[in-house]
């Protein structure tokens, strides 16, 4: 008689802290993301949120706590850990010199894929995020959206299991933010990614997502939209984080007027 194994968490920190030189930027931080989950990092602009991504990803090696990747501490097994991680970093990485299938069949290779699954996988990612027609063209041509769109289907090419996205939509418009968040809600559901989408924006939270508020790098707090909310005794997420973090929200009507 066998019995199901319980699925890994597909992201689990526990007491991370990281300091460079006297600051701290990271304080005994701990998150867990179940498979399948969408989970937003909330804080403002010098939280943390991208020291935290660099611990995940192996460009910091975190001396404190433990990150593990679906089960596979990051620094002890790094090889199995990056296998099942996808990345979209704030700054963007596209080669502006290279067309699109040249920047996936680049990322392929560095992954050990085959050049046929390389071929087949790009035409699959770049359909997904609709941008087929403009697969050889250069980066350079392309819009905002459209080099975001292709970040994350160079994330995705290896199939990941579970999604980073630090501040994707910095720097786009109203309606390609839009975009590309509904087209990685919906990895989650219909391939059952799990994604960490970090941000600084309100107007980003699904009322259905995990969040984590940092803070100063510290996790104030964890839990559903309601959970979240309800614990600091307010009316909505914004009010919320505002009282939890001391300041004001920030939204991207906000920015977009700055």
């Amino acid at each position: 008689m066998t019995t199901d194994q319980p699925q890994p968490l597909a992201l689990d920190i526990e007491h991370v802290s990281h300091s460079f030189g006297s600051r701290k930027a990271l304080v005994d931080a701990s998150l867990a993301i179940g498979p399948s989950r969408f989970c937003v990092l909330l804080g403002l602009n010098g939280a943390g949120k991208t020291t935290l991504f660099a611990l995940i990803t192996r460009l910091y090696s975190n001396t404190s706590g433990t990150v593990r990747v679906l089960g596979h501490d990051v620094r002890r097994e790094p090889g199995a850990a990056l296998k099942r991680l996808g990345v979209v970093f704030q700054q963007r990485t596209l080669d502006l010199d290279l067309t699109a299938n040249q920047n996936l069949k680049y990322h392929g290779a560095l992954h050990g894929m085959s050049r046929a699954e390389i071929t087949s996988r790009s035409q699959e990612e770049l359909a997904r995020v609709n941008l087929t027609d403009r697969a050889t063209e250069k980066i350079r041509k392309l819009s905002g959206g459209q080099m975001r769109r292709v970040e994350i289907a160079r994330a995705l090419l290896h199939n990941p299991q579970l999604l980073l996205l630090d501040e994707p939509t910095v720097g786009l418009d109203v309606e390609a933010r839009r975009d590309i968040l509904e087209r990685v809600r919906r990895l989650c559901a219909d391939e059952g990614v799990a994604v960490l989408w970090a941000t600084h924006l309100l107007d980003e939270v699904p009322d259905s997502a995990q969040v984590v508020v940092l803070h100063e790098g510290r996790v104030l707090a964890n839990g559903t939209v309601d959970e979240v909310v309800t614990q600091a005794g307010a009316s909505d997420l914004h009010e919320a984080f505002a009282g939890i973090t001391g300041g004001k929200p920030v939204t991207g009507k906000d920015e977009a007027a700055s």
